[in-house]
């Protein structure tokens, strides 16, 4: 890697002060690597090294360090040179950061920018969290209909510099209304004196900005886009989602999930700048939820005391009839709930999902009860001990193939994440409801 043999020689440099060789070098590098870079400096360093940058250069590093960097930047750089960042930022990622920061320092960022420029980033920040209006760029480009395509593609060069993207270009009406959207392509390739309604098919997609942003995900997803429009409810074009800014949500989404399925509150920074304090805080409130739901396995034990001290070698079983429970149901919940998210499944067709699992669940049961019924009957020699076993193996991965499946729906029709049917969880549901199965059929059968 570049940065990694360079490195010695930029701390020789910083110690030098040699600023303009360091600046040199540095503004061949990609913003990625100079991140990477000020993580392993000195807090003294930090300030040098952003200081130098160029201007575009450093508000794309800006943008790419986490709230914490940035917050210590902000409180060492002038008024001056932070306006000139801000500036350089795209609306959209200017917002993100807005978020980020503690109300105070808002507003003097806010106040720092051009009325213009306060006025659309109080717009942006004016709609509602993890909306699709916090993600869009108001910086698109937009041709009229009776245009010609030599009209258009000249408007393109004067302005498209200042968007996001200029791959697709977008047809507005007087009052800008969405009319259609066209590939840069099409304009290229058509004769310079067609009008430009006479290329447009007046099919396009678009997304109102009071959505959720995982909408936005599902869309472009689904539609293979680069980009989306985002409208209001008259249709009037606000802005644009890229694909970039969708590549985020849907890291953040996949995080967030991860978190959820292993019993954490999902995290707000990332792991390395996440205080110790901070992640036990994450993990402290379900790790007790689970203990006290363990004691609940006990008390089904304890129920069944007598049955368990006539015949003890039901205890031998425990372990592996809960572990079969346990893993079964999150097999089941982790496929639905990967199909709720990527519309797959919607709930509407909860009942044929019922009915595939039970069957699915009735053919592992068949072959799991088939196993351990041979295998416990080979280690004991107890017909009946090994017929208990071999039906409750079926009966609880039948059991736990519908709660895995059942509940991620439930969740989503109750518009709660299913994510928090996670692997501790489902585990813990189906150790007691598992044991019971098993103990009521030894009661039953012995």
């Amino acid at each position: 890697m570049l940065k990694e043999l360079l490195t010695p020689e930029i701390r020789e440099l910083l110690e030098s002060k040699d600023w303009r060789t360091l600046k040199e070098i540095l503004a061949e590098w990609a913003a990625q690597d100079i991140v990477d870079l000020l993580e392993s400096v000195e807090e003294t360093d930090k300030v040098v090294i952003f200081r130098i940058l160029p201007r575009d250069l450093a508000a794309e590093v800006f943008s790419e360090l986490n709230s914490n960097e940035q917050r210590g930047l902000l409180t060492q750089l002038g008024s001056e040179h932070i306006k000139e960042i801000f500036l350089e930022l795209p609306p959209d990622d200017r917002t993100e950061i807005f978020e980020e920061l503690p109300a105070k320092v808002t507003k003097k960022l806010l106040n720092l920018l051009p009325p213009d420029e306060r006025k659309e980033a109080m717009k942006l920040l004016g709609y509602p969290e993890d909306s699709v209006g916090r993600l869009m760029t108001p910086d698109f480009m937009a041709i009229r209909p009776y245009w010609t395509v030599l009209q258009s593609l000249e408007h393109i060069r004067r302005f498209g510099r200042d968007v996001e993207t200029v791959d697709t270009v977008f047809v507005v009406n007087e009052k800008w209304h969405l009319i259609d959207d066209i590939p840069l392509a099409r304009l290229v390739l058509a004769s310079p004196f067609d009008k430009v309604e006479n290329l447009m098919d007046r099919e396009y997609l678009s997304i109102h900005a009071s959505e959720d942003q995982e909408e936005a995900v599902t869309m472009m997803k689904k539609y293979n886009l680069t980009v989306l429009p985002v409208v209001d409810s008259q249709n009037v074009l606000l802005g644009v989602v890229t694909v970039d800014d969708v590549i985020d949500v849907y890291e953040d989404e996949v995080t967030e999930d991860i978190h959820k399925g292993a019993s954490i509150t999902p995290f707000e920074l990332n792991y390395t700048v996440a205080s110790a304090f901070s992640i036990f805080k994450k993990r402290i409130v379900w790790l007790c939820l689970l203990a006290v739901a363990g004691f609940l396995s006990g008390s089904v034990i304890s129920f069944f005391e007598e049955t368990l001290g006539k015949i003890i070698m039901l205890a031998f079983f425990i372990p592996v009839l809960i572990d079969t429970g346990g893993n079964t149901g999150t097999q089941s919940a982790t496929l639905i709930i990967r199909a709720l998210v990527t519309g797959d499944l919607t709930p509407k067709k909860w009942f044929n999902v019922i009915k595939k699992e039970l069957f699915v669940g009735f053919l592992l049961g068949i072959c799991l009860g088939i196993l351990l019924y041979i295998w416990s009957y080979f280690w004991k020699g107890e017909k009946m001990l090994s017929l208990v076993i071999g039906l409750s193996v079926l009966v609880i991965t039948m059991w736990a193939n519908l709660i895995g499946s059942l509940l991620p729906i439930i969740l989503r029709k109750l518009r709660i994440d299913p994510a928090i049917v996670s692997s501790p969880l489902l585990t813990t549901i189906m150790d007691v409801s598992g044991l019971l199965i098993y103990f009521s059929i030894a009661v039953l059968l012995l």
